[in-house]
């Protein structure tokens, strides 16, 4: 959408959901500051009664930092609405603080058990039936529910048919119902059946980027732990290092969507200023804290090749000896399968808040798969998926594990390699360093990290990141994941296609340089540019733009990325077009683009159907 009174105010839509709470168990003050700087105000709520919330401030040791003011911290957080979602216990450790909206003041954890708890009831305790506002009952003291203790707790673990229950921040939850619609995967959660959740949380920071969580879990308090049994637990908490210690710095124009663990994504407006986004400005997508190496563990570095299932033989290859075998350089666009998702919290509340800047190009130089593959001694590919060996498996330094077919790993067209250069440098630590996975024409998630064990499989990787609920594709009408098998459906791999407007600005059209005189109604033109991409190597045939809500449609020019080889196009085509648009309401055009690929597939015209 853009002002024709300034021909490059781009006025982006605001997103419904709430900010997150990515940063609010960091341990120091200045990591403190830098992140809740850094995340973006979507909207306020209105604060009704006084909210609990604990925050780590400080080290392991959870002293506060006398520099830092508290009531500073605690006003940053409502401005954030974190406040708004009563009972949010963010980190079950550290200095607790009360706030109304216009009072703060530090009280004990008894204190904060007597603070009236809202109940904000949703239909199920899935992403797809939280309403984008709160719907608050009356108040009800939390110390009218009764108190459990640890060894309950465990009792209920959901063995022999039993109910599942959890602990956070000195409230207990039932969330039997809500395993399978765990967007991290049911068998990720069980790890805390019958447990706290706060040392997960600790390392799976991602819980705080939205107030989501919180919200989903609202509905199935039941009731609260014993005081005794928490302070164990926040004892606990503070004796844990802090794995997010040495993460990488990162340029200060990325949009910030989690800062534990970093995920950011590529400015908009900057997105097609050069055909290879540079490495300081290429999206971000970590799921764990970057694992930080020694001098002697890289020197010593090695992957580890596992055919011990087909052959009986498994390998270790090092870094220098994969430097010394044949390099090759492919050009690849990587593409999050999130990119864009927070788009569909207009019509349902989703947990993303990716924008349109998880994208990025890069030159990709390493070895190729193949023949690394060949080296461990898996020479005939066809010959081992005869006999069952249809998948080859990866797994990180950060224990995260993915999967690809035997053909697209071992093809000669298929371009996979092992990387580690990327834009003609050294990878950098949160791109894959020393060693990482690219599958041209995949989703990102395929693409691992810091790539420490390679094997071939019968079946495709274990794991959230292969076979959990963020990575499957369900039908429109499904919004309860416990309508369909999951294993029954297929993995994400290769890419749909998509387009994404990155600049317009209106042109001088019919010799009028006044660009004020517009009103709605009347048709103006406007220069836009942009990018396309299609997954599985398909090339983009064609862009067509409309601003007329789809009544006529012009062809956009393709300025970069057209002479790709056909069916191994793995890189994004930036385009221009110039096209009329009708002036709507406030002097705005509205300037949509649908991209064609090889296989002339083409961008659906409306995405509510496809929540």
């Amino acid at each position: 959408t853009v002002s024709l009174m300034k021909r490059t105010k781009i006025v982006s839509r605001v997103a419904t959901s709430t900010s997150g709470l990515a940063s609010f168990s960091s341990v120091s003050k200045n990591s403190l500051t830098r992140s809740r700087d850094a995340l973006p105000l979507r909207h306020e709520m209105p604060i009704k009664f006084w909210s609990r919330l604990i925050v780590i401030i400080g080290s392991t040791s959870c002293q506060k930092y006398s520099s830092f003011s508290s009531s500073e911290y605690v006003s940053s957080l409502n401005r954030q609405s974190v406040l708004a979602a009563s009972g949010a216990m963010l980190v079950a450790a550290g200095t607790l603080f009360a706030y109304n909206g216009t009072e703060q003041k530090n009280i004990s954890f008894t204190e904060a058990l007597k603070i009236p708890l809202r109940i904000v009831r949703h239909p199920s305790p899935t992403p797809a039936t939280v309403k984008n506002e709160h719907v608050c009952e009356e108040a009800k003291p939390i110390t009218s529910l009764p108190i459990y203790t640890a060894e309950q707790v465990r009792e209920n673990d959901g063995t022999n048919g039993k109910p599942i229950w959890m602990t956070y921040g000195g409230v207990v939850y039932d969330v039997t119902n809500f395993i399978p619609n765990h967007p991290g995967g049911s068998e990720k959660i069980m790890q805390a059946a019958g447990s706290a959740i706060e040392p997960y949380w600790h390392i799976y920071r991602q819980h705080f980027s939205t107030s989501l969580p919180i919200r989903l879990m609202e509905d199935m308090i039941i009731g609260r732990l014993d005081e005794k049994d928490q302070n164990e637990i926040d004892s606990a908490i503070c004796s844990i290092s802090d794995e997010y210690a040495m993460e990488p710095k990162h340029h200060a124009a990325l949009k910030i969507n989690s800062v534990e663990p970093m995920n950011a994504e590529t400015p908009t407006n900057r997105l097609t200023d050069d055909y290879l986004t540079p490495i300081d400005l290429f999206f971000i997508r970590n799921h764990h804290p970057v694992p930080n190496l020694s001098d002697d563990y890289i020197k010593n570095y090695s992957t580890k090749i596992d055919l011990s299932e087909y052959t009986g033989k498994t390998i270790k290859i090092s870094l220098d000896d994969i430097k010394k075998m044949d390099k090759v350089e492919i050009v690849a666009t990587f593409q999050c399968s999130r990119n864009r998702a927070g788009d569909f919290n207009k019509f349902k509340q989703t947990s993303s808040n990716w924008n349109d800047g998880a994208i990025s190009t890069a030159k990709w130089g390493g070895v190729r798969l193949r023949d690394l593959l060949s080296r461990a001694g898996l020479d005939d590919p066809i010959a081992a998926e005869k006999k069952g060996f249809e998948h080859v498996c990866f797994e990180g330094l950060d224990g995260m594990m993915s999967s690809i077919r035997i053909d697209k790993a071992t093809s000669q067209y298929g371009d996979c390699i092992l990387a580690y250069e990327m834009n003609g440098e050294p990878l950098k630590r949160d791109h894959g360093f020393p060693l990482r996975l690219i599958v041209p024409g995949y989703v990102g998630v395929r693409n691992v990290k810091w790539v420490s064990k390679i094997r071939l499989a019968r079946t495709e990787a274990e794991g959230p990141w292969q076979r959990g609920l963020n990575y499957k594709i369900l039908p429109p009408s499904v919004i309860d994941a416990k309508a369909v098998d999951l294993d029954k459906m297929s993995s994400v791999n290769e890419g749909s296609i998509f387009s994404g407007i990155t600049k317009v600005e209106r042109c001088n059209d019919l010799g009028k340089t006044d660009k004020a005189f517009a009103k709605e109604g009347d048709s103006v033109l406007v220069k836009a540019s942009g990018w396309a991409w299609a997954g599985g190597g398909r090339n983009i045939v064609r862009v067509d733009l409309t601003g007329d809500g789809g009544k006529t449609w012009s062809t956009a020019e393709i300025i970069q990325g057209d002479n790709q080889k056909f069916g191994r196009a793995w890189a994004w085509v930036l385009w221009s077009c110039e096209l009329p648009a009708t002036v709507g309401k406030d002097e705005k055009v509205e300037v949509c683009s649908k991209a064609v690929d090889i296989a002339f597939n083409v961008q659906p015209s409306a995405s509510d159907h496809n929540w």
